[in-house]
């Protein structure tokens, strides 16, 4: 079996497009995907966006945001 350091020398030494695999399947195995919670949050975000375009709802530039949150 490998030794932590030397799976992650083993890890850093593949090509970009296959770390970021790694690195994705790592987080999903610390977060498993709940299919369910993915689904709402979807149908959240639509819903959201749908609200932004029709113009019901105002969006409030980030700057503006980040005014009022540190006081500024």
């Amino acid at each position: 079996m490998l030794k932590s350091q030397e799976l992650f020398e083993e890890a850093v030494s593949l090509p970009v497009e296959i770390r970021a695999q790694l690195v994705d399947k790592l987080l999903r195995s610390l977060h498993p995907v709940q299919k369910k919670i993915d689904e709402l949050w979807a149908t959240e975000a639509e819903q959201r966006v749908e609200e932004i375009k029709s113009g019901k709802v105002k969006t409030i530039p980030g700057d503006e945001v980040f005014k009022k949150i540190v006081g500024g």
